[in-house]
Order: structure tokens, then sequence, then C-alpha cells
């Protein structure tokens, strides 16, 4: 019974640090899964590179979510697999990723970079997935 007691305490001892140490490429990655636009654009540099499908453009923080909110209303995420991850220097980041929508499959693409001491995306693109 005195066993039990201390459980809790250990569970949140073991998965504190896990969710704690989770950087922003995988939090990034986590929100595309959830298709969470508004959370997502607080990780916008103040102005961004977006690509969705076929059109490009340099969008400021808010228009960019107003963009990546609409992909999301029309393409639901089921789930994300990061596919690739460059983070060897600690003032740039690249990752690509795998999402799993409910009309298909597309390839999500973003850059990092470190603007005023804060990890910022700088690009994201969303593409048809070739298979």
């Amino acid at each position: 019974m005195m066993k039990l007691k201390y459980l809790p305490i250990l569970v949140l001892l073991y998965l504190v640090p896990s969710v704690c140490l989770a950087g922003p490429i995988d939090k990034i990655a986590d929100l595309i899964k959830q298709g969470n636009a508004h959370e997502l654009s607080k990780f916008f540099a103040a102005s961004i590179d977006i690509t969705v499908l076929e059109n490009t453009n340099v969008y400021s923080k808010t228009q960019a979510e107003l963009i990546l909110e609409k992909f999301f209303k029309e393409n639901k995420p089921l789930s994300a697999t990061v596919l690739h991850r460059v983070n060897s220097s600690a003032t740039f980041n690249y990752t690509v990723l795998l999402l799993n929508t409910d009309k298909g499959k597309y390839r999500v693409a973003y850059t990092m970079k470190e603007v005023e001491k804060e990890m910022v995306v700088i690009e994201l693109r969303i593409e048809t997935e070739k298979t």
C-alpha cells in the first residue's frame, strides 16, 4: 500500500523532463499534427516565406496564420511523422514531416533560424507527397 502512494510522483518525475525538453522542432511538429495554426504562428518570424501547394509568397505572421488555418480546415490533420531533421547548428534548423490528412498526404518542410536569441520559423512549405 505504501509503495503505490508514491507512484503518481514517480510517473510525473518520469514524464516532466521529456515534456520540458521538447525543443522548438518537436513543438512545431506537434502543432502541425494538431492543425493548430494560432499556436504555430507564435513561432513565426515577423515575415515568413510560405508555400502552400502551388502558392508561394512572403507573409506577415498574421497573414501566415490565416493561410495555415484555411489549409488545416480543408485538410484535417490525422498524423505527422518527422522524416528528416537537420539540427546540428544552434542557430539554424531544418525539418521535413509527412503530414497525413483526411484529404491525403503532404510533405511539410520548415526552416528555423535564430533571431534575437529566439528560434523562429522563417520558411514553411506544404507540398503534395509524391508516392
